[in-house]
């Protein structure tokens, strides 16, 4: 019986996760296509979405632990479970101010969007890949998301030199400015809140915390 309460909540947190997944890809796909429906669609829709499934979890682990008292590696995967759904649901919120400030951005001139889709499309790729290393219980693919976290924290450091030396030169584009770099921080959370779940991964796995050892950016 325990085991088919386990399967139940692996399935919701999955679902979860396809959700929020959408979300990211939603936010940057509706700011570089300036489509308002669809960014509306995620801070309406999806987002309560999200929340609900947030309580479901919360709800379906603190159950389990009353009802079967699980141990040693299953006691670890439900509380790894809490967690990775609090990853999710602080995603979710923030692809919701991404969305925020692409609505700002979209009836605007255009500034240079180039870094900004460089990590929309690598915090994606990092959720992806440390859910699938949750599902595989793959350690390696885990500790590959952490790897590719330099590469958003890269294109996030790009983006805040280039933007500072466009505000100090033209002072009309400093809201613009502004938003990009709220979204670029964003999405440089989005990529740490992934590094947390693959390490979760690698916990439930191994039993091996690494969060010391892999500094948050």
């Amino acid at each position: 019986m325990l085991s088919q309460k386990m399967i139940e909540l692996k399935r919701h947190l999955l679902e979860d996760a396809a959700l929020v997944e959408d979300m990211i890809s939603k936010s940057i796909r509706g700011l570089a296509d300036k489509n308002e429906v669809m960014l509306l669609e995620v801070m309406n829709t999806e987002e309560p979405k999200a929340n609900d499934y947030d309580r479901e979890i919360d709800e379906m682990c603190v159950g389990l632990i009353a009802q079967y008292e699980p141990v040693a590696r299953d006691l670890r995967m439900v509380i790894m479970i809490v967690k990775m759904n609090k990853d999710l649901e602080r995603i979710a919120d923030h692809a919701v101010n991404v969305c925020e400030s692409a609505l700002f951005l979209i009836s605007k001139p255009v500034l240079p969007l180039d870094d900004l889709q460089l990590m929309g499309e690598n915090a994606v790729l990092m959720l992806k890949d440390s859910i699938n290393a949750f599902v595989n219980e793959d350690v390696q693919a885990a500790q590959a998301v952490l790897e590719r976290d330099n590469i958003v924290d890269n294109a996030g450091d790009h983006i805040l030199k280039n933007l500072t030396e466009l505000m100090r030169a033209q002072k009309e584009a400093i809201p613009r400015a502004l938003h990009v770099m709220r979204i670029a921080h964003n999405l440089e959370r989005i990529a740490d809140l992934a590094t947390n779940i693959a390490e979760e991964v690698i916990y439930i796995v191994e039993g091996r915390d690494i969060k010391h050892n892999h500094a948050e950016g």
